[in-house]
């Protein structure tokens, strides 16, 4: 974890009301930082409802696993998270680990091992010792509060440099309920299907598999439309718990995912996910500028994400934005080999509101000086127009800074 925030951080957080059901604390048991909370345990009400997306990595840690065969019985009654070490690629002693961490919170908390979460995030191939666990849930379990969130999200943190909330309340059926969201997550982010870590929580009285099909359709447009290095973690965790308790205040239960009350959460959900992930973007490894890349006119939706993660993932892309530089000619050369349908005489392209290129060749227009302007914002949008039809995406990523070489060459030091 970076002392200094990123240049792209927010300037301030968001203070995230106490969410009724759900109480934590965190503890520092040196796991692998000295000074720091490394150590976050959640406690949920009887009646919460989960769901959960998951990495696509064939590598998966022990904790995806242990959450994954979890679900199946749609309740929480706990969530542990560690930082420092990811318990991935442990063999027999991670799986071990999760067996017995599981067992210490629900003897800390008298709740079924079954229904408590896990997830760790860190150094892979290193074994976790779960003894670590056992020594502070005693004092975890005694300090149960229902805040201050910054303090769980920081306790989740390993090379981020700021902690990720947000928050959102929004009308159900007449009723106010609350979503609140934490995320961790700068390097080896390309999930295609989460973030690294990202925990979200409402009192909303929704059903397990409504929220899973919240979550499975929200992430497309959020944690699934970001990279900072094209690379998937073996531990890539997001879960939502729904503590249910809105129920109390006259919210209606939602048991189909297409109840038209639903709608308004829906949306909130959704813009709460892409507000996590691009904060993820925004705190990439040595990031100091944010990207957006827009692909338009290619012949599906499909193929236009393809051709913008062909862009937003390309180092000389990356690097050139580092630099200030307007060189146009990268795009061309990651739309080329993106495999996708494309045309090369009817291909424009545009840094911010600059037209740079158009049918196949540099805009007569072409301004060296407008170009370069943009690219010294600390905002760069990047727009590519293929020309062959009506799909388009977006996609957020950042510059490739000398200083991400330095973070990831140092890791394990």
């Amino acid at each position: 974890m970076s002392a200094t925030p990123s240049p792209l951080a927010p300037l301030s957080h968001p203070e995230l009301p106490a969410l009724d059901g759900v109480r934590f604390a965190t503890a520092a048991a040196g796991i692998k930082y000295k000074g720091r909370t490394d150590v976050l345990l959640v406690a949920l009400d009887e009646g919460t409802e989960v769901a959960g997306v998951f990495t696509t990595s064939k590598c998966p840690s022990a904790p995806v696993d242990w959450c994954r065969a979890s679900l199946g019985g749609g309740q929480a009654r706990a969530l542990m998270v560690n930082s420092g070490n990811a318990n991935a690629f442990t063999g027999k002693k991670g799986r071990e680990t999760v067996e017995a961490s599981a067992a210490y919170v629900a003897a800390a908390l008298g709740v079924p091992a079954g229904e408590v979460f896990l997830a760790s995030t860190g150094v892979i191939g290193e074994p976790l010792e779960p003894r670590k666990f056992e020594a502070v849930l005693g004092d975890l379990s005694g300090r149960l509060a229902p805040a201050p969130w910054l303090d769980a999200a920081r306790a989740i943190m390993t090379t981020d440099t700021f902690p990720k909330v947000v928050t959102a309340t929004v009308d159900l059926g007449g009723v106010p309920v609350t979503i609140n969201g934490m995320a961790k997550g700068a390097g080896m982010i390309a999930p295609d299907m989460a973030t690294m870590l990202s925990f979200v929580f409402t009192d909303a009285p929704i059903a397990a598999p409504v929220l899973q099909d919240l979550l499975g359709k929200g992430v497309k447009g959020s944690f699934n439309s970001i990279t900072v290095d094209s690379d998937t973690s073996t531990s890539d965790t997001l879960l939502l718990f729904a503590t249910q308790k809105a129920a109390g205040r006259g919210a209606p239960r939602i048991d189909d995912p297409a109840d038209p009350r639903l709608a308004a959460f829906r949306a909130a959900l959704d813009g709460l996910l892409l507000d996590l992930a691009k904060l993820v973007v925004r705190d990439g490894e040595g990031a100091r500028k944010f990207i957006e890349v827009e692909v338009t006119g290619a012949t599906d939706d499909a193929s236009a994400k393809r051709i913008a993660f062909a862009i937003a993932n390309s180092p000389l892309v990356k690097t050139a934005v580092a630099g200030e530089d307007a060189n146009w000619g990268r795009v061309v050369m990651a739309v080329g080999k993106a495999g996708e349908p494309a045309d090369r005489d009817r291909l424009a392209i545009w840094f911010g509101d600059v037209r740079v290129a158009v049918d196949g060749e540099r805009d007569a227009a072409y301004s060296e000086a407008a170009a370069s302007a943009v690219m010294k914002e600390p905002e760069v949008r990047i727009r590519a127009d293929i020309g062959l039809g009506a799909g388009k995406a977006t996609v957020w990523t950042c510059d490739l800074t000398k200083d991400y070489v330095a973070i990831n060459g140092d890791y394990r030091s």
